[in-house]
């Protein structure tokens, strides 16, 4: 191999380095401490005592509602930004800056920052006392009010992270060449026409790519609810979290681990099936 053939595996030697160091071998030893057992040898102890955990069927309904909740609603309100944004001729930028804002709140701070609106004393419910609404503080983040507790959670992380698809989605958007929209309009196609048959298809690899991000990152949700609903609101996460903290027992942590790793992968396969978009060929 001479020089000229040896630069691009030079090239790409950083990047594979970086991807052994902190993604596959952190992974290998996760794996490994799952089906180890006190002997060295192989076992199913630790995925077993995962499965058989009291809190699992609850954290695991949770953590699928959030998703199936947030992700949704993410996407859509993206959407309506994006449109609005390649609609608007001034202020475009301002307005993105300022949608993007929670991109530089960690998911912690904005979980404490959401405390301090629904807490008893927050500033929700001195604004609902304010107008009238209501005569006393009202308990939102309680066990005790499931659904109100649900609701503020989704709230919270719907606030923190639609920047994240709207970034994607944004440039997506700009990558449509402006003819198509215009063509389909000189033959008399409505707006909302033009979006649904023109825009939303070719937005298709940007959807995709916004869906399998978000939608791993919802299923790793923590650090919000931690914050607004500690142990009363179990998510995956947070049941790996207390397992690893709270009862010292990495090998049922590392199962909890590889099991939100296997139900990411399963959903980014089902969008890579569900939105593949056919390649381009030359006549």
């Amino acid at each position: 191999m001479n020089k000229s053939e040896r630069i691009p595996y030079v090239l790409i030697a950083p990047s594979a380095i970086f991807l052994v160091l902190l993604f596959v071998w952190p992974l290998a030893e996760t794996a490994i401490l799952a089906f180890k057992g006190a002997d060295g040898g192989f076992t199913m102890r630790h995925v077993n005592k995962m499965f058989g955990d009291n809190n699992f069927s609850t954290a695991l309904k949770n953590t699928m509602i959030l998703v199936a909740i947030i992700v949704p609603v993410q996407i859509c309100i993206s959407l309506a930004m994006a449109m609005m944004l390649q609609k608007m001729e001034k202020g475009r930028m301002t307005y993105l800056y300022i949608w993007t804002i929670p991109l530089g709140v960690s998911d912690l701070a904005a979980g404490i920052a959401w405390l301090a609106i629904f807490t008893d004393r927050g500033y929700f419910n001195t604004l609902l006392q304010g107008v009238g609404l209501v005569d006393g503080p009202v308990t939102w983040l309680s066990y005790q009010n499931p659904m109100a507790l649900f609701i503020c959670v989704i709230i919270a992380e719907i606030w923190r992270a639609t920047s994240i698809v709207l970034v994607i989605l944004v440039s997506g958007v700009q990558l449509i060449p402006k003819e198509y929209a215009e063509a389909a309009e000189v033959f008399g196609a409505s707006p909302w026409k033009r979006f649904w048959h023109v825009t939303l298809p070719l937005l298709k690899p940007s959807l995709q790519s916004a869906l399998i991000l978000r939608t791993v990152l919802a299923f790793e949700v923590f650090a919000v609810v931690y914050a607004l609903a500690g142990r009363d609101l179990p998510v995956l996460v947070g049941e790996a979290y207390n397992w690893q903290g709270a009862y010292q027992n990495t090998n049922v942590a590392s199962a909890y681990a590889l099991f939100i790793l296997a139900i990411s992968i399963a959903a980014t396969l089902v969008y890579l099936v569900a939105l593949r978009t056919k390649r381009e060929t030359l006549a």
